[in-house]
């Protein structure tokens, strides 16, 4: 092949070569390439992507090829699947949207040995004119090509909901032969972690930002709703290998916070907060409006056609959508409240409440879905099952951290430690433990004010309520070592550190344990001495 530049092989290019575009080698197995006109973007498609190229070529030193620009109509392919050349696939992947580029192709990458008779002949160098017009970003969300997403409207922003979060989507399912399986054209909101209609939907959420519409192509087997139920057919219209294509939108979503971590307290976002600050354990919430409900949730599954399904009656029968239930609701009461954090009056806030608002910010407002564990006992006995919930709809107007322990002179921080010891003993006796271990906690200023058996009385508490606690257990081996009480200040210290080895307050405390044990036996091993020097 001669060594002129590439662009000598389309003498139709209209396009003046950019000064600085010049001939550069794609890989290390001949592929070639001369930019014509540079793309508008710094991105380029990715492997499985659906792009679109209007392109023109021919046999190097020989016959012209197909061209899309003569019947004015785009080629798609996906990108890296082969259905392309190789030399297509690995040089259409360096391109940015609007590049036109010049391709040699060397055989090894087109289409080698064989070539492709009559048209191209075994060992044939190609030379293509492409220029990339879009794509479609196609994603196998599961890797095992079971549910295959390509975004049809790039969302907004960066962020994707989390299992907790409670999204509000628009969709419509059909079966790969056309009929439509469901649809919720107004909107269906539902939690992530629980699901809505099949697995596919929650899955594909999860990869989404707010205002992305996409494609899913759905295998059966992440089709079906699994939820122990028998299975039906709907209608009789789908078959056991039945794929599902699904066009999903999401509209929005609020973020849900798993205030205690075991999904038993749950606070759903309604109006973000101003600035960083929460309340804090022994804060005052100065304004609180609360509405409280006894909610009833009356859910459809749609589990349709995309459950474990029994043979199909016929190939003409059709499918009814099914649209989600409307949500009932009950207004229990509405007060305004203020109250100290944690506080003992259950007749104010339960626990689980009082754990939702200390993760909330000023003017934040929020619905708090509360199990009966977190509930105070008359709130189950009157209002709710023990196994049912209670929703808050909250709004933290205002509140007043407490003032922080080294702000206070000697007389204040006496006071603190009594009134909190006091206020730990009353939750304690009344079985609010949680309430109790924060209070007790607090309470260990006493370590500060130099009472050692104290600090160490109160950490017990606190360790009976919380075994793992490293904080009470690292206070508690502090007044140990300053009581000289080695043994138990070593039997905390290692406990802490198998809980937190990385924790540099605990090994601070430990080195300084070593070194008093190293002074001890010191002193053990002079007064032996002494004493045998007096016996001998």
């Amino acid at each position: 092949m001669a060594t002129t530049s590439l662009k000598s092989h389309f003498e139709t290019a209209t396009e003046t070569k950019p000064p600085s575009s010049v001939e550069r080698e794609i890989g290390k197995q001949g592929l070639r390439k001369q930019i014509l006109r540079k793309g508008t973007s710094w991105q380029t498609p990715l492997l499985g992507d659906e792009v679109q190229v209007h392109f023109s070529g021919h046999i190097d030193g020989g016959a012209c090829l197909a061209s899309s620009r003569d019947t004015g109509t785009p080629f798609c392919f996906k990108l890296g699947q082969g259905e392309v050349i190789k030399g297509w696939d690995e040089g259409v992947a360096t391109m940015k949207k609007g590049e036109r580029a010049i391709f040699f192709i060397p055989p090894v990458l087109a289409y080698g040995d064989s070539g492709s008779p009559p048209l191209i002949p075994p060992n044939s160098s190609l030379v293509f004119d492409i220029e990339l017009l879009s794509w479609s970003t196609i994603r196998d969300i599961t890797g095992d090509g079971g549910i295959l997403k390509k975004i049809i409207k790039e969302g907004e922003g960066w962020a994707t909901p989390r299992d907790n979060d409670e999204v509000l989507v628009k969709y419509e399912a059909r079966l790969q032969n056309g009929p439509l399986v469901s649809e919720s054209n107004e909107g269906v909101e539902f939690r992530v972690f629980d699901g809505h209609l099949c697995p596919a939907i929650s899955k594909a959420v999860r990869t989404m930002r707010r205002g992305e519409k996409a494609e899913l192509v759905v295998k059966f087997s992440y089709g079906i709703e699994n939820d122990g139920y028998e299975a039906t057919n709907i209608e009789g219209a789908v078959s056991s290998v039945s794929n599902l294509t699904i066009q999903l939108e999401l509209l929005s979503w609020k973020s849900v916070v798993d205030v205690t971590g075991d999904q038993k307290v749950l606070k759903k976002i309604k109006k973000a907060g101003q600035g960083f600050d929460r309340p804090n354990e022994g804060s005052l919430v100065k304004d609180l409006k609360m509405e409280q409900f006894l909610r009833q949730r009356e859910l459809m599954r749609n589990r349709l056609s995309l459950q474990l399904l029994k043979a199909p009656r016929s190939r003409s029968a059709t499918t009814t959508p099914v649209r989600s239930r409307s949500v009932t609701t009950t207004l229990v009461r509405s007060r305004t409240v203020s109250n100290d954090l944690p506080g003992y009056d259950s007749e104010n806030v339960n626990e689980g409440l009082e754990r939702a608002i200390m993760t909330m910010k000023k003017e934040e407002q929020a619905t708090v879905t509360i199990s009966a564990e977190y509930l105070c006992g008359h709130e189950v006995s009157e209002l709710v099952c023990a196994n049912s919930v209670l929703y808050y709809e909250v709004t933290l107007i205002d509140f007043t951290k407490e003032k922080p322990f080294w702000k206070m002179d000697t007389h204040e921080k006496i006071e603190a430690c009594e009134r909190k010891k006091h206020d730990g003993n009353l939750l304690f006796r009344a079985g609010k433990y949680w309430r109790a271990s924060k209070k007790y906690e607090k309470a260990t200023c006493k370590l500060k004010l130099e009472d050692y058996s104290e600090a160490s009385s109160l950490c017990t508490k606190v360790l009976e309520l919380e075994p793992l606690n490293v904080k009470a257990l690292f206070r508690r081996s502090q007044a140990y070592l300053k009581t000289s009480e080695l043994e138990k200040d070593e039997a905390d210290i290692k406990r802490a550190l198998t809980i937190d080895p990385n924790n540099r307050d605990v090994k601070l405390v430990y080195m300084e344990l070593k070194e008093n044990q190293r002074e001890y036996a010191k002193y053990q091993a002079e007064i032996f001495g002494s004493m045998l020097s007096k016996m001998g």
